[in-house]
């Protein structure tokens, strides 16, 4: 049996399949961007620009015997990867990790594939950020909460309003932990706006300053200088057949993460049928387990390796660099953890160390 295995993706949970198979298999990494984005780090990059090149890491450290390819999937099949240039990768086994895409700044924007291109344009929309004195946020989601804290812990004298049409903050975490955040928020002058979607999108575009006035469905009146849209998550499946795809337009996985209906084709992150939350934690724990069983079958063994599905959600939501709240497991499901934990585990560096390894940085 052949011991090349294609990974389509270069995201959390394919670049972390990709080095841990580096030492066992001939690995072939096929991203169209020219450095992995740590995406929790992107709205501290739009805040603090000087900040913004460290959430970028060059695919070309990651591997020391595979191979990087920059380059587009554009299908697949049991025996490797035709890409958009017209080339193909020949593989024994494929791993399908093309992720997923959001609305800028939680992700670069739709086409951006060079690093460069993207710290211009984190770069430009901060500057129209730090002169807008009153920021909207439609969305308090995790990002957009998060994107509050970032801009009151660079600018705490902006006024920032956060607008979602839903009645209840987060309602997947535990009561005490949505408490804390308010509590945080409120303090730090965040105006928290819950069931007060928009009746109309703001007729600037978003992260573009110009003030402006947009109403509310209750009709209530919001003046602001700069927006910013923080929901949206499209999967990255379009180049995928659609009869491989559910009706969702996810890939429908087993318990051990193969494809359904291949036996050395696998899928992880979030263009997967599995009820994980849309996270890069969660891409990455699938990734060790798609780990685990391609390491099986290349020594001759059994894939056996199964991804455990929990009902209970772990997050941290940092809000800039001191305040945060979330929850982590515990026995009987998830427990609120401190500010501290929150600083320590993710709001300090935003996972920048944890990846500077993993790409040799």
């Amino acid at each position: 049996m052949g011991r090349t295995v294609a990974v389509v993706g270069g995201g959390y949970g394919g670049s972390l399949v990709a080095r841990e198979l580096d030492d066992v298999a001939d690995v072939v990494l096929i991203d169209p961007r020219d450095a992995f984005v740590n995406a929790a780090g992107s709205l501290r990059a739009l805040t603090r620009p000087d900040w913004a090149p460290r959430i970028f890491f060059p695919f070309d450290t990651l591997l020391t015997r595979g191979r990087f390819v920059r380059d587009a999937a554009v299908s697949v099949d049991a025996r490797g990867v035709a890409l958009a240039s017209g080339g193909r990768v020949e593989a024994d086994y494929v791993v399908l990790a093309t992720g997923s895409g959001y609305t800028f700044p939680g992700k670069p924007r739709p086409g951006v594939t060079d690093t460069a291109e993207a710290l211009a344009d984190l770069r430009a929309s901060h500057e129209q950020l730090a002169g807008a004195g009153r920021v909207l946020i439609v969305g308090a989601g995790p990002v957009g909460l998060e994107l509050a804290g970032e801009i009151n812990d660079a600018w705490p004298d902006k006024h920032v309003v956060v607008v979602d049409r839903n009645e209840q903050l987060l309602p997947f975490l535990l009561p005490e932990v949505r408490d804390d955040l308010r509590t945080q928020l409120d303090k730090a002058g965040v105006e928290l706006r819950l069931g007060a979607g928009l009746a109309s999108a703001p007729p600037v575009g978003p992260g573009r300053a110009g003030e402006f006035r947009v109403a509310t469905e209750g009709g209530e009146e919001i003046t602001a200088d700069i927006w910013f849209r923080t929901y949206g998550l499209s999967l990255n499946t379009g180049w995928l057949p659609g009869g491989e795809l559910t009706s969702r337009g996810t890939v429908p996985v087993t318990e051990r993460l193969t494809v359904r209906g291949y036996d050395r084709m696998y899928a992880l992150g979030d263009i997967v049928d599995l009820p994980d939350p849309k996270m890069a934690s969660y891409a990455q724990q699938q990734a060790q387990t798609v780990v685990a069983n391609i390491g099986a079958q290349l020594a001759g063994e059994r894939p056996e390796a199964v991804h455990p599905v929990s009902p209970h959600r772990r997050m941290l939501i940092p809000l800039g660099t001191r305040g945060g709240a979330g929850q982590m497991p515990a026995p009987g499901g998830v427990a609120p953890v401190s500010v501290e934990t929150v600083r320590e585990r993710k709001g300090a560096d935003l996972f920048t160390a944890q990846f500077a390894r993993r790409f040799r940085s």
